[in-house]
């Protein structure tokens, strides 16, 4: 076959030093969840069809790769977030009645990709809180989030906040649904003022103003009196800024901003949504928010806030990894050097054994120091 070595479009190994790069990010952002209780779940990376489009992951159906199932007849799919997995997992497997804490890590796979640059298979890493509507839970999420993007590296990052609850609170206003709320929920997304206005032309007056004026809405705390003068004062308006007002303190040390035209998961979020952003990437690095009732289809309808990052691209806009450096040690059955190998990789650093005939490559295991032998004891020297 020719260049049997091709991936995929948009799909690509990940090489040294980048995979230890990635790898070490995974294991910090897992302890760091496991500190603040999340339990670590490993959902499967194909599930059938219906587990995974189902209830409030509609959205995904388009982003969802399909397999038919040899061996029971059914479509299955390959996960493209892993979020609904791990709201099953709550749902039906765990079953608890209290809060539950899970976390997870793993390649997602994509149809498309999300950016022009993005890969598509991410490397998912999220933390998701079920069983607390109240602003607490959400308050914990971005927090977290905040954390992780600091354990990342990641000081100047920036995080938009949100909130779907206000624009669905203007869409019953107005009675607005079905085909025309979701052209309204996605020109908002947008910022695409002509659509807005041509989408709220039949709409009252003063609803319909409150729609357009939306996506100028964005800035700090001073946005949101701004907000309360010119919005309607319905109750799910003042609620849904009270949350973010709530919200505000949770992203310490990494800038946020307010916009309250930044809505994403029409059908699938119903309040505070957030994402992170890094210069020079695409897209955001990180999304989430709260998805209350992801459980239903699975017999248990939760409240539920959480987020995900894409280990990818927080690694791709980093600066440049460099490769660990190694020892380089001699290659012969000497008690005393097997001993002193061992210890040197207890003490976590790394001994390549130079192999015979491999010194003309010595330079390409990436040794900085050599393990010799002097006045009969072995030595780590620089190379």
């Amino acid at each position: 076959m020719k260049n049997a070595w091709l991936l995929p479009e948009y799909v690509e190994d990940i090489l040294p030093p980048y995979a230890l790069a990635l790898e070490g990010l995974r294991r910090r952002l897992l302890d760091l969840f496991a500190s603040y209780g999340y339990d670590l779940v490993q959902p499967p990376l194909i599930e059938y069809l219906d587990s995974l489009l189902t209830g409030v992951a509609q959205d995904l159906d388009l982003k969802t790769f399909k397999v038919l199932d040899s061996l029971s007849g059914k479509l299955l799919g390959v996960r493209a977030d892993i979020t609904p997995q791990a709201a099953r997992i709550d749902a039906h497997l765990l079953n608890r009645q209290g809060v539950t804490r899970l976390c997870y890590a793993g390649s997602v796979l994509h149809t498309r990709p999300s950016a022009l640059l993005n890969s598509r298979e991410p490397f998912q890493v999220g933390a998701e809180l079920f069983g607390h509507a109240g602003i607490e839970a959400d308050r914990e999420s971005l927090q977290l989030l905040t954390a992780a993007l600091k354990a990342a590296g990641l000081t100047d990052a920036r995080i938009s906040l949100g909130h779907v609850g206000l624009f669905r609170t203007l869409a019953q206003a107005a009675g607005i649904g079905g085909e025309l709320a979701a052209e309204l929920f996605a020109a908002l997304q947008h910022k695409d003022a002509p659509q807005i206005a041509a989408l709220t032309a039949n709409l009252d007056a003063n609803l319909a103003a409150a729609f357009r004026r939306l996506p100028e809405l964005y800035g700090g705390a001073e946005m949101l009196a701004a907000a309360r003068r010119e919005l309607p004062a319905l109750p799910g308006v003042s609620a849904a800024l009270d949350d973010l007002a709530a919200l505000l303190p949770a992203a310490d040390g990494i800038a946020l901003t307010l916009d309250l035209a930044d809505l994403r998961g029409y059908g699938y979020h119903n309040g505070v949504v957030y994402a992170a952003y890094v210069g020079g990437q695409a897209g955001a690095i990180a999304q989430g928010g709260r998805y209350d009732g992801a459980g239903a289809i699975f017999g248990r309808s939760r409240p539920a806030t959480g987020f995900s990052l894409d280990l990818r691209q927080i690694v791709d806009s980093l600066p440049e990894p460099g490769r660990r450096p190694a020892i380089l040690a001699p290659c012969a059955e000497d008690a005393g050097l097997q001993a002193a190998i061992a210890e040197l990789r207890a003490a976590g650093e790394r001994v390549v054994v130079e192999l015979p005939g491999q010194a003309p490559h010595r330079a390409e295991a990436g040794c900085d120091r050599q393990l010799v032998q002097q006045a009969g004891a072995w030595r780590v020297v620089p190379l």
